[in-house]
């Protein structure tokens, strides 16, 4: 209805996992903190062609170095609405792209045992915290489902 009225709207389908590896101390997850200074996960859009899994171990890896994810089986989605602003919106409009953007995104909660990342040029920092840390220091709540599905699915498979 939006874009049959002229305006710049995109919807745009995303997928993202919440990563962990465990340590003798326990399981800690790995949150990337944003340029706006959120945190959250690593997650990006489908390319054509691409299967789920294809574009969560694409974007995971561009995103983090990371290559050796053993994805669990639960998925959660999300959807949100944002307006693109600064650089985005300069790009998105550049590009021909709407700027109000609507997403869904899947979630996989994936394993890993590489402790070292390798940020893009998307992110500020990183962090691996525990469970309940991890829980405090996402930014959304959708994000907090996640990364609770993703405890619950890790501890099912011990």
């Amino acid at each position: 209805m939006l874009k049959m009225c002229g305006l710049p709207v995109e919807w745009e389908v995303s997928v993202g996992s919440a990563i962990y590896r465990e340590v003798p101390e326990g399981r800690l997850y790995l949150l990337l903190q944003y340029p706006s200074g959120h945190y959250d996960f690593a997650k990006g859009h489908v390319e054509s062609g691409e299967t789920e899994e294809q574009t969560l171990r694409r974007e995971t890896e561009e995103e983090t170095g990371i290559n050796d994810l053993t994805i669990l089986t639960s998925r959660v989605s999300i959807r949100y609405y944002y307006v693109a602003k600064g650089n985005e919106k300069i790009r998105r409009e550049e590009e021909g792209r709407g700027i109000y953007i609507f997403k869904q995104v899947h979630f996989y909660p994936a394993e890993t045992k590489t402790a070292e990342v390798k940020l893009s040029h998307e992110h500020i920092g990183y962090t691996w915290l525990p469970f309940e840390e991890a829980v405090k220091k996402v930014t959304f709540e959708n994000a907090r489902r996640v990364i609770r599905l993703a405890e619950e699915e890790a501890l099912e498979k011990k």
